[in-house]
């Protein structure tokens, strides 16, 4: 049983941290490229799409690290397990605080309703994404080694 939710947890969170990196580094950069006009409407959508999912996501993903934990406690690795739940209810904690009010005002803007700095304002969104990247990913990496 453990072994199964171990495995489980540290694919789901693989999987997050996958998502976001390719936000961050791929899809972002993809949207940044097009002209303005294309690249605040493919920002907005994107706001809409993976607002709608991540939250499920993050959430679970700490709920699965905590049910390891629990269950986990007099196992090996049991301190890493730990660590990478706290990362991670750091990460929510920054999402909910930093990036999803950034978030909830894109998902609503189009070119003619956009504030004027609204470029300003995804640029904060991204950098605070870089570091909530790193957080998932120091998490993820805690829960590889904790298998081991």
């Amino acid at each position: 049983m453990l072994n199964a939710l171990q495995i489980v947890t540290t694919v789901i969170v693989g999987v997050m941290v996958g998502v976001e990196f390719s936000v961050a580094f791929v899809i972002n950069p993809i949207l940044n490229a097009l002209p303005e006009d294309s690249a605040q409407l493919g920002h907005a959508h994107g706001g809409r799409m993976l607002g709608a999912v991540m939250p499920v996501w993050y959430v679970g993903s700490l709920v699965l690290v905590a049910v390891w934990a629990t269950v986990g406690r007099h196992h090996d690795g049991a301190g890493l397990v730990v660590i990478a739940g706290a990362l991670l209810l750091l990460s929510v904690a920054m999402s909910i605080l930093l990036l999803v009010p950034i978030n909830n005002r894109n998902k609503t803007w189009t070119p003619e309703n956009r504030p004027e700095d609204w470029k300003r304002q995804l640029k904060r969104w991204e950098r605070l994404h870089y570091v909530r990247v790193a957080v998932i990913i120091a998490a993820f990496a805690l829960l590889a080694t904790a298998l081991t």
